[in-house]
């Protein structure tokens, strides 16, 4: 079978966002509530702004699924864009341009890379693809995955750890309503967690083989995610190993186990059996409605940076899309070990290679 992996495109005012995911087995159920309900909860969250009002992100699944269970085939995922009647004469893939360029590099945003890297005149033309509008459809190909890694009995949650340094709900909604009223926004702290995952996932025999670096890279990957750690993470660097290692018992029901897990389940760049927990911390959104000073890369002037409609907070929405490239990397890891162009080949697999290591 082939290597999982997924491609996206459109803009965040195109006229929709697909997705191509490539290399789920045959015959995984695809209940597509589940994928509706993860699009759902990616647009909820204290904070977000009016262009949630507008979108109800609903799946149209076009290829590789038929009577709701996967071919082997690559998914073709997609999403309209409601807001695309609004945009249309402005996001055309013909005609004269319309609407004003957009010359005010946002600090913070791929704005000013964008434009000099591609050579671009409208900032538009870098910011409609670098919006987190793109993670709708990451979320989709984790619902994907999701349905996949079930039958594994492998499932995978998120919890909000801090926003703008609170911790308490409606401390964190005062602040939030704080940032919006001086035109501020905010970031904060999500956490992963993947429960009953398989030991030896990823391999410690290559760099690019490390399960807890692909995590990293697919955390990192989403926009405004500046750090990411596992199990105690930096935590790790101001304390002694007798503080921080994790103590190996056996016992004939259970087998190997630990009773911390500071390591966060990986170990060797392997899952060692405990539970999957890694953080990632993510930047205040760059769009503030106080703009910060920048300079409009036409006359080089200093003038207020652009703004465009954004949320006051997306700490919420960020840990579902988290949650989403984490049950990616970890549905690629089992591929890559178990192989299999049927989910039954997969269990079946995954079954031999339990009862082989439970003997130990």
């Amino acid at each position: 079978m082939s290597e999982l992996r997924f491609l996206t495109a459109g803009e965040s005012h195109g006229a929709r966002l697909t997705a191509i995911l490539e290399g789920i087995p045959a015959g995984v159920k695809i209940d597509r509530r589940n994928i509706d309900n993860d699009l759902a909860r990616r647009q909820q969250g204290y904070g977000r702004g009016d262009r949630m009002k507008i979108e109800k992100d609903k799946i149209e699944i076009f290829s590789g699924v038929r009577f709701g269970e996967t071919l082997g085939s690559p998914i073709t995922l997609s999403v309209k864009n409601k807001d695309w009647e609004n945009w249309k004469d402005r996001m055309a893939a013909f005609g004269d341009p319309i609407g004003d360029r957009v010359t005010a590099p946002r600090p913070g945003h791929a704005d000013l890379a964008g434009i000099l890297k591609f050579d671009r005149k409208d900032i538009r033309d870098i910011l409609e693809r670098s919006s987190a509008r793109e993670t709708t459809m990451r979320v989709a190909v984790g619902a994907v995955c999701k349905e996949f890694l079930r039958p594994l009995g492998i499932s995978i949650k998120s919890k909000i750890i801090t926003i703008g340094g609170e911790t308490e709900t409606d401390k964190i909604r005062a602040f939030i309503d704080e940032a919006k009223l001086n035109g501020d926004t905010l970031g904060g702290i999500f956490q992963i967690e993947v429960e009953n995952p398989i030991v030896g996932l990823g391999s410690h025999i290559q760099w690019d083989k490390r399960l807890d670096g692909k995590l990293a890279q697919s955390l990192m990957s989403i926009q405004a995610i500046k750090g990411v750690e596992i199990g105690a993470g930096f935590e790790s660097a101001v304390k002694p190993g007798s503080d921080i290692h994790d103590e190996i018992f056996y016992d004939s029901h259970r087998g190997f186990f630990r009773k911390t897990n500071r390591a966060g389940g990986l170990e060797g760049g392997m899952t060692n059996g405990e539970k999957i927990v890694i953080r990632a911390a993510m930047k205040p959104i760059p769009t503030l409605m106080r703009p910060l000073r920048t300079v409009d890369i036409d006359s080089h002037e200093e003038r207020s940076a652009a703004k465009e409609r954004s949320d006051t907070s997306a700490v919420e929405a960020a840990s579902v899309v988290g949650e989403a490239m984490t049950a990616f990397t970890i549905a690629q890891a089992v591929l890559e070990k178990f192989g299999g162009d049927s989910i039954h080949d997969v269990i079946d697999s995954i079954e031999i290679y339990r009862a082989r290591i439970s003997k130990r």
